[in-house]
C-alpha cells in the first residue's frame, strides 16, 4: 500500500473524534445503560468498522480491503474473549457498573496506545528480520494450544505479582470514597478498589496485545491496515461489554474457538510463503470457527442438566 501522510493524519484524527464520541455518549453518561441501548451502540460501532473496510476496498482494491476485513474480524473476536477477563476483574474488585464504564474507556485508550507501540515494534522486527514471521507464527500456535488446554481457567487478581508489588508501595483497601483512586487513611495513602481494577485492566491490556499484534501481522503486513483494524475493533468495546456481560456464561466455548483461530493464523504465518491461499478463505475459516463455538455454546446452554 502507498499510504500518504494525510491518510495517517486522517486516521489519527478520526480515532480521536470517535473516542471522544464514545466517552461522551457512553462512558460519561450517568445512570444505568439499558441493554437495548448498549446493543444498538455495539452494533453501530461494529458496522462503522466494516464501513471503513469498504472505504479501504474502494480506495486500495479488494486485496487490501479483504486483508483489513479479515484483520478486523480477528481482532474483534480476540477483544470479545478479553471482555470475559475484564468481567472477572470487575467482579473481584466489586466495581459498580457506572465505574466499570469509565475503567473500560480508559482501558480502551490504553490498549490503543499500547498496541500502537507493539505495532511499530512488530513492523520494525519483520522489516529487519524476515524470519520473525515464523517466530510470530510459532508463538501464536503455542498460545492457541495453551489457551485451549487452560479452558475456562480464571485469572486470579489476588495472586497477581504486579498487584502484590504495587501493594507494597501503596496498600490496597476495600473502602471507597466516591470515584477516588487514592485516599488517605490513618495518615497514609491507600489505593481504592477502582485503582486496583485500573491496574489489572492495564496489565491484561499488555498481555492481550502480545497475542493480538502477532495475530494480525499474520493476516497483513500493511501497518496502516494493522493499525486501523486494531483501532476500530477496540472502539465501542464498552458498549459490547455491557451487551454481553449478562450473557457471558452462555459463551462457554468461545475461548476454545478463539484458541483454534490463533492456531489457524499461526499456521497461515508459518506456511504463507509456501502455500498461497486466498485471503477470503482465511476469513471464511475464522468465521466458521467462531460461529461454531457460539452455536455449541448456545446448544450446551439449552441442554438439560441432571
Amino acid at each position: 500500500m502507498d499510504v500518504a501522510w494525510w491518510a495517517w493524519a486522517g486516521l489519527g484524527a478520526l480515532i480521536v473524534v470517535l473516542l471522544a464520541i464514545d466517552l461522551v455518549g457512553f462512558a460519561l453518561r450517568e445512570g444505568e445503560i439499558p441493554l437495548r441501548h448498549a446493543a444498538i451502540a455495539s452494533i453501530g460501532w461494529t458496522v462503522l468498522g466494516l464501513v471503513f473496510g469498504m472505504v479501504i476496498w474502494a480506495w486500495q482494491g479488494p486485496r487490501f480491503g479483504g486483508e483489513y476485513l479479515t484483520g478486523f474480524v480477528l481482532e474483534k473476536s480476540l477483544s470479545v474473549d478479553n471482555l470475559f477477563v475484564f468481567a472477572l476483574i470487575f467482579r473481584y474488585f466489586a466495581i459498580p457498573p457506572l465505574d466499570q464504564r469509565k475503567v473500560m474507556f480508559w482501558g480502551i485508550v490504553g490498549a490503543i496506545v499500547m498496541r500502537g507501540v507493539f505495532i511499530v515494534l512488530g513492523a520494525a522486527l519483520l522489516s529487519a528480520f524476515s524470519w520473525m514471521i515464523y517466530v510470530f507464527g510459532g508463538f501464536l500456535i503455542l498460545t492457541g494450544i495453551r489457551m485451549g488446554m487452560q479452558g475456562d481457567a480464571e485469572p486470579d487478581p489476588e495472586n497477581n505479582r504486579l498487584l502484590k508489588t504495587m501493594s507494597r508501595v501503596i496498600p490496597l483497601t476495600n473502602e471507597r470514597e466516591g470515584r477516588a483512586l487514592v485516599i488517605r487513611r490513618e495518615g497514609r495513602r491507600v489505593a481504592t478498589p477502582l485503582f486496583g481494577a485500573l491496574v489489572m485492566v492495564a496489565v491484561f491490556d499488555a498481555v492481550f496485545a502480545l497475542d493480538s499484534i502477532p495475530a494480525i501481522f499474520g493476516v497483513t503486513r500493511e501497518v496502516f491496515l494493522v493499525a486501523s483494524a486494531n483501532a476500530f475493533s477496540l472502539l465501542g468495546l464498552s458498549a459490547l461489554y455491557f451487551t454481553l456481560v449478562r450473557m457471558m456464561e452462555r459463551f462457554r466455548h468461545l475461548t476454545a474457538g478463539v484458541a483454534v483461530v490463533l492456531v489457524i493464523v499461526g499456521i497461515k504465518m508459518v506456511t504463507g510463503e509456501l502455500i498461497h491461499t486466498p485471503e477470503a478463505a482465511w476469513l471464511v475459516a475464522i468465521l466458521i470457527v467462531l460461529g461454531t463455538s457460539v452455536v455449541l455454546s448456545m446448544r450446551s446452554e439449552r441442554a438439560p442438566t441432571g
